[in-house]
């Protein structure tokens, strides 16, 4: 089946989210193979990769992303997996967009594990069942710059957020693990601040430059 454009989406943002920005054919996250096949069975004009396999199965790889910018397929990455691999690739033709990809460009030794969740299977839309490390640190970053919490709190949930592996990283595992040590009014008003206030800077990402980007060019 022919499709203009090709999406590997996941964690980062449900399909039914993502279609109300772009119409396209969404598949579930990237792994090793997986661009080659769309190229092969959907023969699409671009492919945008936001989210790919980490741990569970071979990631996706660097050759078969510039087998399909030498056929003429444009590439894109963002937020997740897509920006970690646009940083890598940009020299070669893949297209990156956002922050995230930026920051990977800027920080050579950038860690892939910043980016990654814990994922439900394909069978149950990939949905995330955590939260990624950058998205905690911006979301931290933030509550200091509102007055919520003062630098010393939010360098110590940094550190402490970077120690939770990222299959059990979330904010309910954070603040459990915070109260142990870091009880007090500044985490309560965090606690509070959060819900309405957290912003993914994943999603961001992946949904700012999708209608511009993957029709226009």
């Amino acid at each position: 089946m022919a499709a203009d454009v090709v999406v590997f989406l996941g964690p980062t943002l449900s399909v039914a989210d993502a279609r109300a920005h772009l119409d396209a054919l969404y598949l579930p996250p990237a792994g090793g193979g997986d661009i080659a096949r769309a190229v092969i069975d959907h023969a699409p004009s671009a492919i945008a990769l936001i989210d790919g396999v980490f741990a569970q199965s071979p990631a996706v790889r660097h050759k078969e992303i510039l087998w399909a910018i030498s056929r003429g397929i444009r590439v894109f990455g963002a937020s997740s997996m897509g920006a970690i691999r646009a940083a890598e690739l940009a020299a070669y033709g893949m297209v990156g967009h956002g922050m995230i990809f930026r920051w990977y460009r800027r920080t050579v030794l950038g860690d892939d594990g910043d980016v990654a969740v814990s994922m439900a299977p394909a069978e149950l839309a990939s949905h995330a069942l955590g939260d990624a490390l950058i998205d905690i640190r911006l979301t931290l970053r933030r509550a200091e710059r509102d007055r919520v919490i003062g630098p010393h709190l939010r360098r110590m949930l940094e550190a402490l957020a970077r120690s939770i592996h990222y299959s059990e990283r979330s904010y309910k595992r954070l603040f459990s693990a915070a109260e142990l040590d870091l009880s007090g009014p500044e985490l309560d008003r965090l606690k509070l601040w959060l819900p309405k206030e957290q912003r993914s800077q994943k999603r961001l990402d992946a949904v700012r430059p999708s209608e511009a980007t993957f029709v226009a060019q």
